[in-house]
C-alpha cells in the first residue's frame, strides 16, 4: 500500500490547500499521514501572541491551541486519516514574531526553527519511507510556511517524490502570490482533479470553527469559496471541473503523476475503513 505524507505548517493548511487531494488518496487505498509542525500550547500568551486567539472571538483564559488541535483531529476523523503527527513545536507570534506584518517578513536570523523541525520529522519520514510527500510553496511568504518549505531539502531525497501543495486560502486573496523562491527552480504544475472529493475537502474545512470565520467570513462561505476557487484552478489550466495544482520537478516519479491523475471509475474507488486513526508522538 502506497503511503502520502501530507506536511501542514499550521492546524488547517492541509485541509484548505490540499484536502480534496487527500480524500482522492485515501479513496483509492493510500495511507495517508497528516503531520503538522507548529502546534505547542504556550501558557499566559500575550501582546501580539494573545491578539491571534482573542481577534477569533475566543476568551484569553483559553488554550487556543488546544482548541486547534482538536480541530484537527476532528479533521483526521473525518478524513480517515492514518497517522496523525502534531511535532509540539510553537508558531511564529511566541518565537519573537511580534505583530501582523512581521508574520510576512523573511525569517529571522535568530529564528533556529528550522533545525527544530528537522530534528522532529526525519525520524518520522525514515520511519514512515513515504511514496509521496506534499509540501507548501508558502504563497503569501507566512514565515512558518517559509521555513517548512525551505527544510525540505534538509529531510533526505525526495525530490522525486514531493508535490508543493499552493496554500490556500493565500491562493486565493492574492492569485499573484509566487512560491518561495528557495524551491526548485525547475517546477511545472500538476494538476488533480478534485470535483468528486470537494465536497467531502468543504466538510473537512469545516472542521476548523476557531479559523474559518477569520479565513473564509464563515463556515457558510467555504463551500462557495473553494468551489469558485478550484474552479478558476481548474480553468486555468485548460480543465473542465474543479482542481487542485501543485507544482511539481521535472524528475517527479512518472507513475505518481499517474496515480495522482488518472481517472478511476467510481465502482473501482474503495471507500476506507473507520478508526484507522492513530497518533505518533515525535
Amino acid at each position: 500500500m502506497s503511503t502520502a505524507l501530507f506536511l501542514s505548517p499550521h492546524l488547517d493548511d492541509v485541509a484548505f490547500s490540499c484536502g480534496g487531494t487527500l480524500a482522492r488518496l485515501k479513496a483509492r487505498g493510500w495511507t495517508v499521514a497528516l503531520v503538522t509542525v507548529f502546534t505547542r500550547s504556550v501558557p499566559h500568551p500575550s501582546g501580539f501572541a494573545l491578539a491571534c486567539q482573542t481577534d477569533k472571538g475566543l476568551p484569553p483564559d483559553v488554550d487556543y491551541m488546544e482548541m486547534r488541535r482538536e480541530e484537527d483531529r476532528d479533521f483526521a476523523e473525518l478524513m480517515e486519516v492514518d497517522v496523525l503527527v502534531w511535532t509540539n513545536l510553537p508558531e511564529a507570534p511566541h518565537r519573537g514574531y511580534d505583530s501582523a506584518p512581521a508574520l510576512f517578513t523573511p525569517p529571522r536570523e535568530d529564528d533556529r526553527i528550522g533545525t527544530a523541525v528537522v530534528k522532529r520529522l526525519a525520524p518520522l519520514l525514515a520511519e514512515l519511507q513515504p511514496d509521496l510527500v506534499l509540501a507548501p510553496q508558502a504563497l503569501g511568504s507566512h514565515v512558518d510556511h517559509v521555513q517548512v518549505a525551505r527544510l525540505m531539502p534538509s529531510l533526505g531525497a525526495w525530490d522525486s517524490r514531493t508535490l508543493w501543495y499552493r496554500d490556500t486560502p493565500y491562493a486565493v486573496r492574492q492569485p499573484g502570490a509566487r512560491p518561495d523562491p528557495a524551491l526548485p527552480s525547475d517546477l511545472r504544475p500538476l494538476v488533480v482533479d478534485v470535483s468528486a472529493e470537494l465536497p467531502r475537502k468543504v466538510t473537512g474545512c469545516t472542521c476548523y470553527r476557531t479559523q474559518v470565520g477569520f479565513q473564509f467570513g464563515g463556515a457558510q462561505a467555504v463551500g462557495p469559496t473553494l468551489t469558485a476557487f478550484h474552479q478558476r484552478e481548474a480553468a486555468a489550466h485548460g480543465r473542465t471541473g474543479h482542481a487542485e495544482v501543485f507544482l511539481a520537478g521535472a524528475d517527479f516519479d512518472p507513475g505518481l503523476r499517474e496515480a495522482l491523475t488518472e481517472q478511476v471509475p467510481n465502482s473501482a474507488i474503495r471507500r476506507p475503513a473507520r478508526g484507522l486513526l492513530r497518533s505518533h508522538p515525535v
